[in-house]
């Protein structure tokens, strides 16, 4: 009977350690600290050397925000949630991140932007034909986020998560949900960093894969 009992004891520790790793199992790197690896640069400026808009360092990604352009993933993304902290060193300025984005390349691809712009991250923009239903105003392609903005200061790391599963998208802010977008148009696609005039960072960029 004793050895019953610590068998099944032995079993069920066993499940349950198996059970917290298969949580874990599916985070994709999308930034390896070391090179853009996996991703590619857009300019509409073919004259421009992308290495000059888009460096890595120190497991950061920099952008100088000149010129305008993007960068993004090589490959598309559906039904994940992404992870990444961004940062303005200098005096703010505009920047987002766009989600299901598509081909052809050019600014700015058709796709949903969760904003980055200093004191409105989390609004949402739909961008060249993509749209969602909480998008009433066809004057205005912005809907703002629900709460006061609570971006950490210039110059201090903020993290965002972005979860998109099916059609619904929703953009958490140092842990605050911000904004929610539903019946999305477009549910998968490229994940990309805009260069919108002013120097930004960011790191620790990862997606976990929603279950379904």
């Amino acid at each position: 009977m004793k050895r019953f009992l610590f068998l099944s004891i032995t079993l069920a520790l066993a499940a349950g350690a198996y059970a917290d790793e298969a949580k874990t199992v599916g985070r994709v790197e999308l930034f390896n600290g070391q090179n853009l690896e996996g991703w590619k640069t857009f300019l509409p400026d073919e004259k421009a050397d992308p290495e000059e808009t888009w460096s890595v360092k120190d497991g950061v990604i920099h952008c100088s925000g000149d010129p305008v352009g993007y960068l993004r993933t090589t490959r598309g993304y559906e039904n994940y949630t992404l992870y990444f902290e961004w940062r303005f060193p200098g005096n703010g300025g505009n920047s987002g991140v766009l989600l299901h984005g598509s081909e052809p390349d050019k600014v700015w691809p058709k796709s949903i932007e969760g904003q980055l712009e200093s004191g409105n991250a989390a609004d949402l923009w739909v961008i060249g034909g993509a749209d969602f239903a909480e998008h009433t105003n066809p004057d205005d392609r912005r809907v703002p986020k629900r709460e006061a903005s609570n971006e950490k200061p210039l110059g201090e790391w903020n993290a965002y998560k972005v979860v998109c599963d099916g059609d619904t998208i929703e953009l958490y802010v140092n842990g605050l949900l911000q904004n929610r977008a539903t019946e999305c148009t477009e549910t998968k696609g490229f994940i990309g960093f805009q260069s919108e005039g002013a120097p930004i960072e960011f790191r620790n960029l990862y997606l976990e894969p929603i279950r379904k």
